[in-house]
């Protein structure tokens, strides 16, 4: 039996069906006759993956889903096919996000190689043209946490970039106020190399559906710095540096260069550094209120006050519902492990830390704590 929420997520796809079947008719990227837009409410709430504490990340059901709820934001994490084709997958591994483990006809594609550094075992979208991702079925990536999400498995394909850009500015029209695109470059460098590099192309997907300058409804995000630094020199739509969890150990040379890390770039030089590029800051949430050795919350940090006085929006993440990723003192006794704790006192405690948006698995909750945006 489905969720409440599983019912949602395929009500928003039977919505999605009817507004589709006409094109949008913005090419500018903005609903036009509307002053709503995206960034007029703070916090600025990103749905992450889309709504993806309700349906298996990255697809049609969880975008719609978000988009419907009401979030500001849709964020695809965008990786690469063999055929030079940008799709929405967390990684280029996909043996966690699709069923290519169960067909039998793509076995021999399973392999190891190194990825920024890390060796990684699987089926990787480089090895497959469009057309045969086409031919897999989206599966839930955490699926005893959210055994809910699991039991839509095989319910969706996996989205190509353009698509998730089709789908914004057709419900757009019907939701009659502009939704944002936050997509993750996931891989640069490794792509890069491959000879399947993916900037240019993000950004000239972007320049074709009418997004151009530094008021669109966009962010461009990324957990390296040279994408982001010709990202600045090819394109005016915003950027986001991403930072990643390990603030205080060596960043991995292939994505930040050396002598470089995380953990020096959320000093007040190293934020004005990427100032310089960047319009927003997308630390991990420690960085803002760091976690005490009993897993609470401890005291927040200067990183807000910092970002913002050299000119950075702040948007932490990832704020999840369901106990395993709650502070101790938001957890519910309740032992199942799906359950859920109190995801509003923890939004509370990094809204009184000057957040200026943050990314969420369930949107639902953080537009209900935000409240109306009029």
């Amino acid at each position: 039996m489905l969720s409440f929420a599983g019912v949602l997520a395929l009500l928003a796809i039977g919505i999605v069906a009817i507004v589709v079947a006409t094109p949008a008719k913005s090419t500018t990227g903005k609903f036009q006759s509307n002053d709503r837009g995206p960034d007029s409410c703070s916090p600025v709430i990103i749905a992450h993956r889309g709504a993806s504490g309700y349906a298996p990340e990255h697809t049609l059901g969880s975008y719609a889903l978000a988009i419907t709820m009401g979030a500001d934001y849709v964020e695809p994490d965008l990786v690469m096919t063999k055929d030079g084709q940008l799709i929405s997958r967390h990684d280029n591994e996909l043996g966690l996000t699709t069923d290519v483990a169960n067909r039998t006809e793509f076995a021999d594609r399973y392999r190891t190689q190194t990825i920024d550094s890390n060796a990684v075992s699987g089926w990787f979208t480089e090895d497959f043209t469009l057309a045969e991702i086409k031919s897999l079925r989206a599966i839930e990536r955490i699926p005893d946490t959210r055994p809910g999400n699991a039991r839509m498995d095989g319910a969706f394909q996996v989205l190509t970039f353009q698509e998730i850009i089709d789908l914004v500015k057709s419900l757009q029209i019907s939701q009659r106020r502009t939704i944002g695109i936050y997509p993750e470059i996931k891989h640069s460098s490794h792509f890069k190399k491959l000879g399947l590099p993916m900037e240019e192309l993000v950004v000239n997907t972007f320049h074709q559906n009418g997004y151009r300058d530094s008021d669109a409804p966009v962010y461009i995000q990324s957990f390296e710095i040279n994408n982001l630094k010709e990202l600045k020199r090819i394109t005016n739509l915003r950027l986001l540096q991403l930072y990643d969890s390990k603030s205080l150990q060596p960043a991995d040379q292939v994505l930040l260069g050396a002598d470089i890390t995380y953990g020096n770039m959320s000093t007040p030089e190293g934020l004005a550094e990427v100032a310089k590029y960047a319009s927003a800051v997308g630390p991990d949430k420690s960085y803002i209120i760091p976690r005490n050795e009993d897993n609470s919350l401890g005291d927040p940090t200067s990183f807000v006050a910092d970002a913002h006085a050299v000119g950075l929006k702040v948007h932490p993440y990832t704020f999840r519902a369901e106990n395993t990723f709650l502070p101790k003192e938001f957890q519910s006794d309740n032992p199942l492990k799906e359950a859920r704790g109190d995801l509003t006192g923890e939004l509370q405690k990094f809204v009184e830390a000057g957040i200026d948006g943050l990314f969420s698995d369930q949107p639902d909750i953080a537009l209900r704590f935000r409240g109306p945006c009029l």
